[in-house]
């Protein structure tokens, strides 16, 4: 038997997979299963988009490419930081990755190193621990309020900090809570960052979706010292839809990005190319298609939060989401009672009777830092939506 590292075997799987791989053998035996815990938007790629991968394939643009990203790309994606967020980057500066994922893994490499801490605001993104951990970082929790939208302060930031401490993980609009930090409470983190010297993965995936008026800010908005310590990680998944053609982007100072380029050289060489020629359409072309789905986003989140409001008289509440497409909803007040004999032991507890019973999926909170909820995604039709949060209402009260 081949002996595993245990750099490998101390990873663990992504539950909201496979709460989906599950809800899709369900759904494949004829069952008519709601997903709640889809971390995708429900929409096709948009046509500009898909047309511009045709062109290049029928160009013949099927090649190798630079391994940090094709140039044009590059030089467009320093065009989107310059237009969206007002801040200056170089096509050096720049690494164009295998998806959001694999962008955080690059910086994670870059800059931590063994029984370095890196403080991770909780509830958090699973794959967040899993990537410090795989590299001999220390994932240091510092646990967030509802109380105050499950963001982090400076005075908590502070305290986190060691002279252990490499870096901070910041994610903002934020999966899974939908929190939104405004520009006054970022730069009040950036202060705290900059005195430490204190390196910001900036995970930025959500930027598009914000609602209720309110906009996104970069971190490395917030000074030229914040953003010399910054490394801001995105990509065209979320904003674009465009989830499987696995294309994320970081932007950081000149000797980072090398020295990921590098790695990346060795590690994949470069994305896909007629992938890299899509988003290239998607960053430069019509826009009108992001402002559409973030329209239709917005809607259902207020349809979900409409019908919620109206379940917390059976113990079931939840704190307002900003961005993104989730919401946390906090069910523990239903642990320790009995469904169909078995008790709910947890947030997984919690989403494995509700999935067994009423063929509802959603994401257990515990994989995310919080126990106390499960995480819900309105990226799904608004009939499907409504139907589904009634059954969760259902199962809530059978619960004895």
């Amino acid at each position: 038997m081949i002996k595993l590292t245990q750099r490998v075997s101390g990873i663990a799987p992504s539950m909201t997979l496979a709460m989906s791989a599950r809800s899709a053998e369900m759904k494949a035996a004829g069952e008519k299963v709601i997903n709640f815990g889809v971390g995708e938007p429900d929409f096709d790629t948009p046509k500009n988009i898909v047309d511009a991968a045709k062109e290049a394939m029928d160009k013949g643009y099927t090649k190798y490419v630079a391994a940090a990203g094709l140039p044009a790309l590059k030089k467009a994606v320093c065009a989107k930081l310059l237009r969206d967020n007002g801040l200056e980057y170089e096509p050096s500066q720049i690494v164009i990755s295998n998806g959001g994922k694999h962008a955080i893994l690059n910086a994670v490499a870059a800059v931590v190193e063994e029984g370095d801490e890196v403080i991770i605001p909780s509830p958090y993104w699973l794959t967040y621990p899993e990537v410090v951990r795989f590299f001999g970082g220390v994932p240091k929790y510092v646990e967030t309020s509802r109380e105050n939208g499950f963001k982090l302060t400076p005075e908590q930031l502070e305290e986190a900090i060691t002279p252990k401490t490499s870096m901070l993980i910041f994610n903002s609009p934020c999966n899974p809570t939908g929190a939104v930090y405004s520009e006054d409470e970022i730069r009040a983190l950036a202060e705290v960052c900059v005195r430490h010297g204190l390196c910001v993965l900036s995970d930025e995936m959500y930027e598009k979706l914000v609602y209720d008026g309110l906009s996104h800010f970069s971190i490395a908005q917030a000074s030229p010292e914040m953003k010399e310590l910054t490394i801001i990680v995105n990509g065209v998944s979320k904003s674009y839809a465009m989830t499987g053609w696995r294309l994320g982007y970081l932007a950081a100072p000149a000797h980072v990005a090398k020295a990921i380029g590098s790695f990346q050289s060795h590690a994949t060489s470069n994305v896909n190319t007629i992938t890299q020629y899509a988003a290239l359409e998607a960053l430069r072309g019509d826009q009108q298609t992001v402002a559409d789905m973030c329209a239709a986003f917005a809607e259902r989140r207020l349809k979900m939060m409409e019908v919620l409001d109206g379940y917390k008289d059976i113990g079931l509440d939840y704190v307002k989401p900003e961005g993104a497409f989730y919401v946390m909803l906090i069910v523990d007040k239903f642990y320790g009672k009995k469904s169909e004999g078995k008790m709910i032991c947890g947030s997984m507890g919690f989403a494995m009777q509700l999935l067994a019973e009423q063929k509802v999926a959603a994401t257990p909170g515990v994989c995310f830092g919080d126990d106390s909820c499960i995480r819900l995604s309105y990226a799904l039709s608004m009939e499907e939506m409504v139907e589904g949060l009634g059954r969760i209402r259902e199962f809530c009260l059978s619960l004895k």
